[in-house]
């Protein structure tokens, strides 16, 4: 039986829910940005990142850029000490899962663009969704090629994607980038700015549209674009984004880039404070930005990279449904400041389209969002990606019988640790398996609110000293 104080492979699927522009986020995007080292003030005290370097080549070139694929002695984006395949990639990604219990996220941020290497991105991401399926999915952008591909991120389970938008203008664009490629062409000048615009602003519409949270980074350059980000802000909000990320330029001569070698100054600490707060009339400023390196490893303000080169990685790795475990139990003691760890405490997963309520069956669930509950509350701590049980009536009926149990072994395999799983609807092989491996199945909250209705399953599992009967009325 799953122990109350205990502490794959994702399939097409909608987004998380979209929040209007300008509006509050859904409870599960809020979650979702409470737990990303990136998206949360308090969060990156907390949970550590990991940067995957499989992105070598680049759509779009900026005079404030300058990549370097074996360097490890300086700290800044485009920089990584090593290119990985996607094999490696994800093997490596393992490994720090396993020896980095607080890692929360995953991104691809270079040290080019990710969508300018669109095989090895996506061979990346879909290969980090089957193999770590609790781990939080990132992407980080130019947006050039970002519009055709918003539909493929979020069936992967990307829920976090970086935009970087240094103007709206064409002509302060022009000052910024020189040329870019575009469908075999390369275009340059206002024809090229006025492009990368355009198609900027559709994928973040497209994004926010699908649930996805979007952060903007925009790298302030004095006398170019200082005076305009407020503007980039305002607009950001119009689109739906999340965040703004205004970073100071980077233009040390030592680097190569354009503006360095050419002389522009970087801004002082008072003049990003200003733009910050001017932009902050619009909307929520990131302030804790560490400019990362396109393969750091460990919380923000740390760089633990060196720390896991290649040759540190096992030829045969663990297996990882003990490790995300492991994880989870950290999570939720990090959320619940050590609540979690009490007697009383448990874990339980809850199918909910956003966050608020539980509105979805069983079998039609690609994430599970789990919970911590203990005498903190009932707390969210992340998800889990499952391989859908049944997507529809006529696929059920026509799958294999043998197809079909493995879909469901690997369901419990992957919720083994929680007590209870909270559904809208579940039909009765799965209810019925789901006890047999001592998790409780509780339809009794459908279309109700999560976390009142798992409070209340909690008041009644301490007054009754154990788990309630099963009650198979509305079994579908």
């Amino acid at each position: 039986m799953a122990s109350c104080h205990s502490s794959s492979i994702p399939a097409a699927a909608r987004g998380c829910g979209a929040a209007d522009a300008g509006s509050a986020p859904t409870p599960l995007q809020a979650d979702k940005a409470a737990q990303h080292p990136c998206y949360s003030r308090t969060a990156h005290h907390r949970y550590a990142r990991m940067h995957l370097a499989v992105a070598p080549a680049c759509n779009l070139q900026c005079h404030y850029c300058n990549r370097k694929y074996d360097c490890s002695n300086e700290s800044r984006p485009g920089v990584v000490s090593e290119v990985l395949s996607p094999t490696q990639a994800i093997a490596k990604a393992r490994h720090v899962a396993a020896a980095l219990p607080q890692l929360a996220v995953i991104g691809i941020a270079g040290p080019g663009d990710p969508l300018a290497n669109i095989a090895r991105t996506f061979n990346t991401l879909e290969g980090l969704r089957l193999a770590l399926p609790d781990m939080k999915l990132c992407l980080s952008t130019n947006g050039l090629a970002l519009p055709e591909v918003v539909d493929r991120l979020v069936d992967i389970g990307v829920d976090h994607v970086t935009v970087t938008v240094n103007a709206l203008d064409v002509d302060i664009a022009t000052q910024i980038y020189p040329w870019l490629w575009f469908d075999g062409e390369r275009l340059a000048g206002r024809e090229a700015a006025a492009l990368l615009l355009e198609r900027q602003q559709e994928g973040i519409r497209r994004l926010t549209a699908r649930g996805v949270l979007v952060k903007i980074n925009s790298v302030l350059i004095p006398g170019i674009n200082d005076h305009h980000l407020p503007a980039v802000s305002e607009k950001a909000r119009e689109w739906g984004a999340f965040l703004h990320n205004v970073m100071p330029l980077i233009s040390q001569p030592e680097h190569g880039t354009v503006f360095g070698l050419g002389g522009q100054r970087e801004p002082t600490s008072l003049e990003v404070d200003d733009v910050r707060r001017r932009c902050g009339a619009s909307m929520p400023q990131m302030a804790h930005c560490q400019q990362c390196r396109a393969d750091a490893i460990g919380m923000l303000g740390e760089d633990r990279s060196q720390s896991f080169p290649l040759s540190s990685i096992p030829a045969a790795p663990a297996p990882y449904l003990p490790v995300m475990r492991r994880r989870t139990q950290i999570h939720a003691a990090i959320a619940s400041q050590g609540e979690s760890e009490s007697a009383d405490a448990c874990l339980v997963a809850v199918a909910t389209r956003e966050g608020g309520l539980i509105d979805e069956h069983f079998g039609h669930v690609w994430r599970f969002q789990i919970y911590s509950v203990s005498a903190a509350g009932v707390l969210p701590i992340g998800e889990r990606f499952t391989p859908r049980f049944c997507t529809d009536k006529t696929a059920c009926e026509e799958d294999d019988e043998r197809q079909h149990e493995q879909r469901l072994e690997a369901v419990v395999a992957l919720l083994a640790d929680v007590s209870a799983v909270f559904c809208a609807r579940i039909g009765l092989g799965p209810w019925q398996r789901l006890e047999q491996a001592g998790i409780e199945p509780n339809i009794k909250g459908a279309w109700r609110p999560v976390k009142e209705v798992v409070e209340e399953w909690r008041r009644q599992r301490d007054r009754d000293g154990a788990m309630n009967g099963p009650d198979i009325q509305g079994v579908a």
